[in-house]
Protein backbone atom coordinates (compact mmCIF):
# COMPACT_ATOMS: atom_id res chain seq x y z
CA UNK A 1 0.00 0.00 0.00
CA UNK A 2 1.19 3.59 -0.83
CA UNK A 3 2.56 5.46 2.06
CA UNK A 4 0.17 8.07 1.26
CA UNK A 5 -2.22 5.51 3.21
CA UNK A 6 -1.28 4.20 6.46
CA UNK A 7 -3.34 1.00 7.36
CA UNK A 8 -3.81 -0.68 10.57
CA UNK A 9 -5.79 -3.63 12.07
CA UNK A 10 -6.53 -4.22 15.63
CA UNK A 11 -9.33 -5.94 17.13
CA UNK A 12 -11.22 -6.57 14.12
CA UNK A 13 -11.06 -2.47 13.84
CA UNK A 14 -9.57 -1.25 10.78
CA UNK A 15 -7.71 2.29 10.89
CA UNK A 16 -6.87 3.75 7.33
CA UNK A 17 -5.07 7.47 7.79
CA UNK A 18 -4.91 9.30 5.07
CA UNK A 19 -0.88 10.66 5.06
CA UNK A 20 -0.16 13.43 3.01
CA UNK A 21 0.22 15.86 6.18
CA UNK A 22 1.74 18.58 4.21
CA UNK A 23 -0.41 18.87 1.50
CA UNK A 24 -3.08 18.72 3.86
CA UNK A 25 -4.28 15.13 3.17
CA UNK A 26 -5.29 16.30 -0.67
CA UNK A 27 -6.37 13.73 -2.90
CA UNK A 28 -3.77 12.65 -5.86
CA UNK A 29 -3.64 9.97 -7.82
CA UNK A 30 -1.32 7.81 -4.87
CA UNK A 31 -4.15 8.94 -2.36
CA UNK A 32 -6.99 7.68 -4.51
CA UNK A 33 -5.05 4.66 -4.94
CA UNK A 34 -4.08 3.86 -1.63
CA UNK A 35 -7.39 4.28 -0.41
CA UNK A 36 -9.24 2.36 -2.92
CA UNK A 37 -6.87 -0.22 -1.85
CA UNK A 38 -7.11 -0.11 2.17
CA UNK A 39 -11.01 -0.20 1.39
CA UNK A 40 -10.87 -2.93 -0.82
CA UNK A 41 -8.99 -4.74 1.79
CA UNK A 42 -11.80 -4.00 4.26
CA UNK A 43 -14.35 -5.50 2.33
CA UNK A 44 -12.50 -8.62 1.50
CA UNK A 45 -11.26 -9.62 4.83
CA UNK A 46 -13.11 -11.16 6.81
CA UNK A 47 -11.57 -10.69 10.13
CA UNK A 48 -12.54 -7.03 9.59
CA UNK A 49 -15.60 -6.05 10.69
CA UNK A 50 -15.59 -2.08 10.92
CA UNK A 51 -12.89 0.51 9.85
CA UNK A 52 -12.34 4.02 10.62
CA UNK A 53 -11.28 6.81 8.27
CA UNK A 54 -8.96 9.53 9.23
CA UNK A 55 -6.54 12.02 8.08
CA UNK A 56 -2.77 12.52 9.92
CA UNK A 57 -1.95 16.13 10.89
CA UNK A 58 -4.61 18.89 10.73
CA UNK A 59 -6.76 18.10 8.04
CA UNK A 60 -9.00 14.87 7.08
CA UNK A 61 -8.63 15.99 3.57
CA UNK A 62 -8.55 19.51 1.55
CA UNK A 63 -9.68 17.94 -1.64
CA UNK A 64 -8.21 17.31 -4.70
CA UNK A 65 -4.44 18.14 -4.78
CA UNK A 66 -5.21 21.17 -7.64
CA UNK A 67 -1.36 22.02 -8.40
CA UNK A 68 -2.51 19.88 -11.51
CA UNK A 69 -5.13 22.32 -12.58
CA UNK A 70 -9.02 21.69 -12.41
CA UNK A 71 -9.84 18.35 -11.58
CA UNK A 72 -12.37 18.78 -13.89
CA UNK A 73 -9.78 19.09 -16.42
CA UNK A 74 -9.24 15.79 -19.13
CA UNK A 75 -6.74 14.05 -18.23
CA UNK A 76 -5.60 15.13 -14.80
CA UNK A 77 -5.12 12.51 -11.89
CA UNK A 78 -7.74 14.03 -9.39
CA UNK A 79 -10.45 14.87 -11.84
CA UNK A 80 -9.63 11.24 -13.20
CA UNK A 81 -9.70 10.02 -9.41
CA UNK A 82 -13.03 12.03 -8.96
CA UNK A 83 -15.10 10.47 -12.35
CA UNK A 84 -13.70 6.49 -11.39
CA UNK A 85 -14.29 6.77 -8.05
CA UNK A 86 -18.02 6.69 -8.44
CA UNK A 87 -17.82 3.77 -10.15
CA UNK A 88 -15.08 1.92 -8.38
CA UNK A 89 -14.59 2.11 -4.11
CA UNK A 90 -16.15 4.60 -1.94
CA UNK A 91 -17.10 4.09 1.49
CA UNK A 92 -21.06 3.41 1.05
CA UNK A 93 -19.86 0.48 -1.75
CA UNK A 94 -18.15 -2.02 0.51
CA UNK A 95 -19.99 -3.89 3.02
CA UNK A 96 -19.43 -2.98 5.87
CA UNK A 97 -19.42 -0.09 8.15
CA UNK A 98 -17.07 2.82 7.75
CA UNK A 99 -17.00 5.64 10.71
CA UNK A 100 -15.17 9.17 8.98
CA UNK A 101 -13.39 10.84 12.16
CA UNK A 102 -12.75 13.84 10.52
CA UNK A 103 -10.12 15.74 12.74
CA UNK A 104 -9.60 18.93 11.01
CA UNK A 105 -10.14 20.59 7.44
CA UNK A 106 -13.14 18.49 5.56
CA UNK A 107 -13.44 20.61 2.51
CA UNK A 108 -14.34 19.59 -1.47
CA UNK A 109 -13.85 15.95 -2.11
CA UNK A 110 -12.70 15.07 1.02
CA UNK A 111 -16.09 16.24 2.20
CA UNK A 112 -17.92 13.96 -0.12
CA UNK A 113 -15.36 11.09 0.84
CA UNK A 114 -16.64 11.91 4.49
CA UNK A 115 -20.17 11.32 3.12
CA UNK A 116 -19.88 8.24 1.95
CA UNK A 117 -19.00 6.95 5.25
CA UNK A 118 -22.00 5.50 7.36
CA UNK A 119 -21.16 7.48 10.78
CA UNK A 120 -19.39 10.86 10.80
CA UNK A 121 -17.84 12.15 13.83
CA UNK A 122 -16.16 15.25 14.11
CA UNK A 123 -13.15 16.82 16.43
CA UNK A 124 -13.87 20.60 17.62
CA UNK A 125 -11.28 21.86 15.26
CA UNK A 126 -13.15 20.62 12.40
CA UNK A 127 -14.89 22.33 9.54
CA UNK A 128 -16.18 21.49 6.18
CA UNK A 129 -17.09 23.49 3.26
CA UNK A 130 -17.66 22.02 -0.33
CA UNK A 131 -15.54 25.22 -2.14
CA UNK A 132 -15.81 24.14 -5.65
CA UNK A 133 -18.20 27.30 -7.10
CA UNK A 134 -15.68 29.90 -5.75
CA UNK A 135 -13.08 28.36 -7.71
CA UNK A 136 -15.27 27.84 -11.23
CA UNK A 137 -16.40 24.46 -10.78
CA UNK A 138 -18.97 22.83 -8.85
CA UNK A 139 -18.85 19.51 -6.52
CA UNK A 140 -17.55 16.12 -8.42
CA UNK A 141 -18.10 13.50 -6.44
CA UNK A 142 -21.47 13.89 -5.56
CA UNK A 143 -22.50 16.60 -3.36
CA UNK A 144 -25.26 17.73 -5.58
CA UNK A 145 -27.03 14.60 -5.04
CA UNK A 146 -26.07 13.27 -1.69
CA UNK A 147 -25.76 15.91 0.34
CA UNK A 148 -29.64 17.83 -0.22
CA UNK A 149 -30.51 14.25 0.26
CA UNK A 150 -28.54 13.88 3.62
CA UNK A 151 -29.77 17.02 5.36
CA UNK A 152 -32.34 19.73 5.02
CA UNK A 153 -31.68 21.58 1.39
CA UNK A 154 -31.79 25.08 2.81
CA UNK A 155 -28.64 24.04 4.47
CA UNK A 156 -27.14 21.49 1.36
CA UNK A 157 -27.68 24.77 -1.12
CA UNK A 158 -25.86 27.87 1.62
CA UNK A 159 -22.91 25.10 1.55
CA UNK A 160 -22.92 24.39 -2.39
CA UNK A 161 -23.69 27.50 -2.96
CA UNK A 162 -21.61 29.94 -1.09
CA UNK A 163 -18.90 27.36 -1.09
CA UNK A 164 -18.18 29.04 3.06
CA UNK A 165 -16.75 26.70 5.31
CA UNK A 166 -18.70 25.98 8.49
CA UNK A 167 -17.70 24.69 11.91
CA UNK A 168 -18.02 21.28 13.42
CA UNK A 169 -20.65 22.71 15.26
CA UNK A 170 -23.01 23.82 12.97
CA UNK A 171 -22.39 20.79 11.25
CA UNK A 172 -23.55 19.08 13.68
CA UNK A 173 -27.08 21.33 13.98
CA UNK A 174 -27.01 20.55 9.94
CA UNK A 175 -27.12 16.63 10.75
CA UNK A 176 -23.59 16.48 8.79
CA UNK A 177 -21.73 14.91 11.53
CA UNK A 178 -23.48 12.53 14.91
CA UNK A 179 -21.34 13.99 17.47
CA UNK A 180 -18.56 16.54 18.12
CA UNK A 181 -15.97 15.39 20.54
CA UNK A 182 -12.66 17.59 21.86
CA UNK A 183 -9.83 16.50 19.58
CA UNK A 184 -7.63 14.42 22.11
CA UNK A 185 -10.87 12.36 22.27
CA UNK A 186 -11.55 11.77 18.84
CA UNK A 187 -10.20 8.57 17.50
CA UNK A 188 -11.02 7.07 21.35
CA UNK A 189 -15.04 7.75 20.78
CA UNK A 190 -14.08 6.09 16.70
CA UNK A 191 -12.79 2.82 18.66
CA UNK A 192 -15.56 3.16 20.98
CA UNK A 193 -18.16 3.04 18.34
CA UNK A 194 -15.99 0.38 16.13
CA UNK A 195 -15.60 -2.09 18.43
CA UNK A 196 -19.18 -1.73 20.01
CA UNK A 197 -20.24 -2.62 16.30
CA UNK A 198 -17.83 -5.21 15.74
CA UNK A 199 -18.77 -7.27 18.70
CA UNK A 200 -22.17 -7.53 16.72
CA UNK A 201 -23.03 -10.41 14.61
CA UNK A 202 -21.69 -9.14 10.89
CA UNK A 203 -23.73 -10.91 8.99
CA UNK A 204 -26.83 -8.49 10.44
CA UNK A 205 -24.30 -5.81 10.77
CA UNK A 206 -23.81 -6.07 6.85
CA UNK A 207 -27.73 -6.61 6.30
CA UNK A 208 -28.53 -3.36 8.27
CA UNK A 209 -26.35 -1.68 5.86
CA UNK A 210 -27.14 -3.12 2.47
CA UNK A 211 -30.94 -2.30 3.15
CA UNK A 212 -29.92 1.57 4.32
CA UNK A 213 -28.58 1.80 1.23
CA UNK A 214 -30.52 0.03 -1.37
CA UNK A 215 -33.68 1.34 -0.23
CA UNK A 216 -32.52 5.16 -1.91
CA UNK A 217 -34.09 4.16 -5.00
CA UNK A 218 -37.07 1.84 -3.58
CA UNK A 219 -40.92 2.49 -2.95
CA UNK A 220 -41.72 2.01 0.89
CA UNK A 221 -43.24 -1.47 -0.12
CA UNK A 222 -40.30 -2.44 -2.41
CA UNK A 223 -38.30 -1.51 0.34
CA UNK A 224 -40.31 -3.13 2.98
CA UNK A 225 -40.10 -6.94 0.09
CA UNK A 226 -36.52 -6.65 0.67
CA UNK A 227 -35.98 -6.05 3.97
CA UNK A 228 -38.28 -9.12 4.95
CA UNK A 229 -36.00 -11.13 2.50
CA UNK A 230 -32.88 -10.14 3.89
CA UNK A 231 -34.36 -10.19 7.78
CA UNK A 232 -35.03 -13.57 6.43
CA UNK A 233 -31.58 -14.60 5.36
CA UNK A 234 -29.79 -13.26 8.67
CA UNK A 235 -32.31 -15.10 10.82
CA UNK A 236 -30.95 -18.42 9.33
CA UNK A 237 -27.39 -17.67 10.65
CA UNK A 238 -25.65 -19.42 13.53
CA UNK A 239 -24.94 -15.97 15.03
CA UNK A 240 -28.85 -15.17 14.93
CA UNK A 241 -29.77 -18.47 16.94
CA UNK A 242 -27.01 -17.68 19.37
CA UNK A 243 -28.17 -14.08 19.41
CA UNK A 244 -31.46 -15.88 21.18
CA UNK A 245 -29.40 -18.21 23.39
CA UNK A 246 -27.71 -15.67 24.86
CA UNK A 247 -30.80 -13.58 26.05
CA UNK A 248 -32.61 -16.35 27.08
CA UNK A 249 -29.38 -17.41 29.34
CA UNK A 250 -28.80 -13.91 29.99
CA UNK A 251 -25.14 -13.77 28.92
CA UNK A 252 -23.46 -12.04 26.32
CA UNK A 253 -23.60 -13.43 23.16
CA UNK A 254 -20.28 -15.07 21.02
CA UNK A 255 -21.13 -14.19 17.31
CA UNK A 256 -18.45 -15.50 14.99
CA UNK A 257 -19.92 -14.52 11.83
CA UNK A 258 -21.61 -17.85 10.79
Amino acid sequence: MADEVLFEVKDRVATITLNRPDAMNAINAELSAGLAEALTRVNEDDEIRVAILTGNGRAFCAGADLRGGSPGARGNAPGDFLATQRQRVWADSISKPVIAAVNGYCLGGGFEMAMHCDLLIASEAASFALPEITLGFYPLAGAPMRLPRSIPRAFANEMMFLGQRIPAEQALQYGIVSRVVPADQLLETANEMAATIAGYAPVAVRGLKEITYAQDDMTMAQATRFDAALRWVVGQTEDSKEGARAFGEKRKPNFTGQ
